[in-house]
């Protein structure tokens, strides 16, 4: 078989698909899916951890038993899910690793010697696991046996571990350096974030970009005092090395390059896919009082200033038939809402959306509704207590976990769905709603106008006023209709831009382009 055949050999980073449900997770596990149809691609996951060390794993050529094998890939599954002591002993054993991978990393990054070993994980013994931890929170059960075709690399060094020395070198040096990963073999390793660490000659790093938030927006992250360095030392490594980044969006694109002009040259911009599930659909307004009564919030424990608080999300009833009643009655086949689809966090801008809420009912729809679906994030106090008032009187829905057949619904049965952020990468729960027929009303930002083209109506994030004549204008004007209608068009066209068939090809080129250089134009050939 001449070279310009032979299947291309990526690894990807898989990490963000154990946490969370929406943002980067769920662009990781539907990139793996997307990628894992090609057949010209050999495509392989890498397991790690952000906080702890993976245990097993199969390294090197070791004669063993299947028996043993299997053993150590099930401690593999032991360590994702938690921990795998036994006892104190166990305790004390894996205490112990932990230090001396702590200085076994700061001696590769302060010496540039050294590789991080990869273990070898087979899929075919533990199935149910990888689809239901990486894949089945985003992917359809049809795409089930296409990603279970694939076998991992484990990392057993925790992801923050490997960013901590790289910022400790910083804190000393002029500037970061990470240790090596052992991807010899390797033609590609995708990473979803900038990664803490090089790669082996001869594989090319390429870095799947969402936004700069972390550096240009610190004040709206979590634990920013580690996030924004290691956003930002990390990135810089990786520009210095040589890495492609892979944009979702030109705005995206644009602030990379604000911060390293010198990335230029490899900075690419391949926009989000949107998952399968979301497709035209239906009215069907007799299931939003089920949906939003299943998926509901209840209490959240939260903390203020360090003291527990406790925020009861939803409304408090005397019985079983009153709480029927009262949904049936509230959200029933009539009832109009708006919708708005995000983490709680201040990035979002929830609080804008309520006070353009709060006039509407006041001055023209004292029966609008507001659903809201998210998880609770960070800095979600104001948020919340701004909450609690409207959700007690039965006018404010906190949802959560909706799985995508439901939002489909909701997206289509609201009046509006609202997009406020104040900064984005990409902002999915736009192009979602308009491609199951909803409308958009967005903030006027960059990547908005970018991602959702004519398919919106825009307002001023920062301008209370501003949200609530938009959605004036596109609710209770007396062309009202005609503008919806010519929204849910516009809508329908620009989500096909996202659709997989349209964005899979792009990511096809580039990975050959980057991982094969000398035989990108015999593989171009082909293709055509």
């Amino acid at each position: 078989m001449q070279k310009a055949e032979k299947k291309l050999r990526v690894l990807m980073e898989m990490r963000p698909a154990l946490d969370g449900f929406y943002g980067i997770p769920q662009e990781t596990r539907l990139l793996c899916g997307v990628l894992s149809t090609l057949p010209e691609l050999e495509l392989s996951g890498l397991l790690q951890m952000s906080k702890r060390g993976v245990r097993g794993g199969v390294y090197g050529n070791a004669a063993l038993s299947e028996a043993e094998r299997v053993h150590r890939f099930a401690r593999v599954v032991v360590s994702l899910k938690g921990s795998s002591a036994l006892d104190w002993k166990g305790d004390v054993i894996e205490w112990l690793d932990d230090l001396w991978q702590t200085w076994r990393l700061r001696y590769a990054a302060w010496t540039g010697l050294g590789r991080i070993p990869l273990g070898h994980f087979e899929t075919r013994y533990f199935r149910d696991f990888i689809w239901q931890e990486l894949y089945g929170r985003s992917l359809p059960a049809a795409d089930r046996e296409q990603v279970l075709l694939g076998d991992y690399r484990v990392c057993g060094y925790p992801w923050r571990r490997m960013h901590l020395v790289g910022i400790e070198r910083a804190q000393v040096l002029s500037h970061s350096r990470y240790p090596v990963l052992d991807t010899q073999g390797l033609d590609v390793f995708v990473a979803q974030t900038p990664f803490p660490g090089r790669v082996s000659r001869g594989t090319a790093l390429v870095v799947h970009y969402h936004d700069a938030i972390p550096v240009l927006m610190p004040h709206t992250i979590s634990d920013r005092a580690f996030h924004q360095a290691s956003h930002f030392q990390a990135m810089a490594a990786n520009v210095r090395s040589g890495a492609h980044f892979v944009c979702v969006s030109e705005a995206t694109r644009r602030d990379l390059l604000s911060l390293f002009p010198e990335a230029e040259p490899l900075a690419h911009t391949i926009h989000n896919m949107l998952p399968t599930h979301y497709y035209p659909a239906e009215p069907a307004p007799e299931r939003v009082a089920d949906i939003v009564r299943r998926h509901l919030h209840g209490e959240f424990e939260g903390k203020i200033k360090g003291k527990a608080k406790v925020f009861r999300l939803a409304r408090a009833f005397g019985s079983e038939e009153e709480k029927t009643a009262f949904y049936a009655r509230t959200l029933g086949p009539d009832s109009r809402f708006i919708l708005m689809v995000s983490t709680i966090e201040p990035r979002k801008n929830h609080a804008r959306l309520v006070e353009a809420w709060e006039a509407l009912r006041g001055a023209a729809d004292p029966d609008l509704k507001l659903v809201l679906v998210g998880h609770i994030g960070w800095d979600y106090q104001t948020a919340l207590e701004g909450f609690l008032p409207w959700i007690e009187q039965g006018s404010l829905f906190l949802l959560h976990g909706v799985p995508a057949d439901a939002l489909r619904l909701l997206y289509r049965q609201a009046v509006a769905t609202v997009c406020p952020s104040v900064g984005e990468g990409f902002d999915f729960s736009g192009v979602e709603a308009m491609r199951c027929g909803g409308v958009v009303a967005a903030s006027d930002i960059p990547v908005h106008r970018e991602v959702y083209g004519d398919a919106a109506r825009y307002f001023d994030p920062y301008d209370t006023n501003s949200l609530v004549q938009v959605l004036r204008q596109m609710l209770y004007h007396e062309d009202a209709a005609h503008t919806q209608g010519a929204l849910r068009r516009a809508g329908a066209v620009q989500s096909t831009h996202y659709l997989s068939e349209n964005i899979l090809p792009q990511w096809q080129e580039l990975l050959w382009r980057v991982g094969r250089p000398t035989t990108h134009g015999e593989y171009l050939t082909r293709c055509t």
